[in-house]
């Protein structure tokens, strides 16, 4: 199924360079793959070195790169826990401006760990509201 018919919701709201990224590389993985999981992991995975969740879409990082130690290593073999779009190796003043972004209650007194953690619920949060639940 071409990219542009299974389109995340979250890139849906997210700038027409995140879409176009994330189809791309769709269609390029399910050539080589085939349809499915793996597909859609690569497509997120070139999408999170150009773009960070912010809420319930993506925004440009203005840097490119990896986004957590996943993305860094990659491959099958190595199935890390992922930060759910959030730049986890930006900048802690950074995380700080997303955290404010998303009104996180508490984020003065966090480390970056923390901050990685309470803005993915917080994303989590958002997109769940934007696709209609609680």
């Amino acid at each position: 199924m071409p990219g542009r018919e299974v389109l995340p919701s979250t890139l849906k709201r997210s700038p027409a360079k995140a879409q176009r990224t994330w189809e791309k590389t769709h269609d390029s993985a399910v050539e080589t793959y085939g349809e499915g999981e793996r597909a859609h992991r690569v497509a997120f995975a070139a999408v999170k070195h150009e773009f960070e969740k912010v809420g319930d879409h993506w925004e440009a990082k203005g840097r490119k790169g990896p986004s957590d130690k996943q993305a860094a290593g990659g491959g099958p073999a190595r199935r890390a826990r992922t930060a759910g779009g959030v730049d986890a190796n930006a900048t802690k003043d950074h995380l700080m401006q997303v955290a404010k972004k998303l009104d996180v209650r508490g984020r003065s007194r966090m480390t970056k760990p923390e901050l990685v953690k309470a803005i993915e619920k917080a994303n989590d949060n958002a997109t769940r509201k934007a696709r209609g639940g609680r």
